[in-house]
């Protein structure tokens, strides 16, 4: 360890050599004046190729977030440093800096190794952790911060005042983390240089599109237009009112039923969350009639094809109801998958999250291909050969028949 003590340190030469790729996070403490900003943190983040710094100043009860410049960031130390802070915990990939400001004025630095603070971590908790893994699963990073305030996981319940994540709905909090992380390996494939049009078909309370909106918009930049619908008219009114508080100016929630709406010719991205049974079919149906680019959808509860469902070969399996009801679920949703890639799409079944949270957690996740590479004649040979041994007809599959016929004719 090296201690430094200089009556006028230079702060920005130190966070100047940290803030670099390999900077993973800072906490700028010990305000003199914790009415007008008690806390900053800094992070890391890529936006659009560009290595930026987002901070969180912490002024009350509020946050606010914005993204820097390593130079204009660089500009900001004076105003933090001259007066105001006292403290900073610098963390890179190698090292650790800790800088004290005295009432005086005067600044102590003080550095130390990771490899140090690694080895002092392991042998008071017996474990052995390398320096990536102590940086980074300390504490589970998330897309959407613990102990930051997000206003509309608060609305929602979610989260408590101070940015603590409420005990019981942490299962909800790391769903939404979850399918923030898939919303991200779609984005290469979604359009940079126009709106896009985004539609969430059974949104109901909201939580992931609140958190999709947020994520896109302030976070990653796109230009968004996204609406969500669902039937029930007192969510929809509570999540139209949320939204103007945010000054969510794109972000729009219709009353209306997921097979009738006819809303939008053109559509980006589709998604669907637990769209009950046949729901989420004319959800997939939807996305595909508009030739959308990306398909997200968890669905839920699927009955028609456990009434359908009959082999004479699989009988003696057929016969336990519980393993009749599964099968048919995971054959539902592996049918739709088909379906899609008939379509030209390439499609994915993902885990959503871990099956101890909910038995509901298989993701299809569908992205438009440039060009079908596969015969979509024999395609849907091979379907309906399937589809006949196990006695079955999905209504995907005869929505997407009845247009065929129609764009025939």
């Amino acid at each position: 360890m090296e201690w430094v003590n200089e009556m006028d340190a230079n702060i920005t030469k130190v966070f100047e050599n940290m803030v670099n790729i390999d900077f993973r996070s800072a906490v700028i403490s010990n305000s003199k004046d914790k009415n007008k900003i008690c806390k900053i943190k800094i992070r890391p983040v890529l936006i659009k190729g560009e290595l930026l710094f987002q901070l969180s100043e912490y002024v009350g009860n509020q946050i606010f977030h914005s993204n820097l410049s390593k130079e204009l960031l660089l500009e900001k130390l004076p105003e933090w440093f001259e007066g105001l802070f006292h403290q900073a915990e610098i963390n890179s990939k190698a090292k650790q800096v800790i800088l004290l400001i005295s009432k005086k004025g005067k600044a102590t630095i003080k550095y130390k190794d990771m490899s140090e603070i690694i080895e002092t971590h392991n042998e008071k908790t017996g474990t052995e952790t390398t320096s990536e893994l102590f940086l980074h699963n300390k504490k589970k990073n998330y897309i959407l911060e613990e102990g930051m305030v997000h206003p509309f996981l608060y609305d929602l319940g979610i989260m408590t005042k101070d940015g603590a994540v409420v005990k019981s709905k942490m299962d909800k909090f790391k769903q939404i983390n979850r399918y923030l992380e898939y919303i991200e390996d779609v984005l290469p494939y979604l359009a940079k240089d126009r709106e896009l049009t985004i539609l969430d078909f059974g949104c109901g309370k909201s939580y992931l599109t609140f958190a999709m909106y947020y994520y896109l918009k302030e976070i990653k930049g796109y230009r968004i237009n996204i609406i969500g619908l669902d039937l029930k008219q007192d969510v929809i009114q509570k999540c139209n009112a949320l939204s103007i508080k945010y000054g969510y100016d794109k972000l729009k929630f219709l009353h209306g039923d997921i097979a009738s709406y006819d809303g939008n010719q053109a559509v980006d991205m589709v998604v669907t969350l637990h769209a009950c049974d046949t729901a989420t079919d004319h959800a997939l149906f939807k996305a595909v009639s508009w030739g959308a680019k990306v398909i997200l959808s968890v669905p839920c509860c699927q009955h028609e094809l456990n009434i359908q469902i009959h082999s004479d070969t699989l009988e003696p399996l057929f016969k336990y109801g519980i393993i009749k009801e599964r099968m048919s679920a995971l054959i539902t949703d592996a049918l739709r998958a088909e379906l899609l890639e008939s379509m030209g799409y390439r499609v994915q079944l993902l885990e959503f999250i871990d099956m101890e949270h909910t038995p509901k957690n298989i993701l299809i996740r569908a992205v438009k291909r440039d060009s079908i590479t596969v015969e979509p004649k024999a395609k849907e040979e091979k379907l309906k050969e399937c589809m006949e041994f196990l006695g079955v007809s999905p209504c995907l599959y005869h929505l997407l028949q009845k247009e065929t016929v129609k764009e025939r004719e």
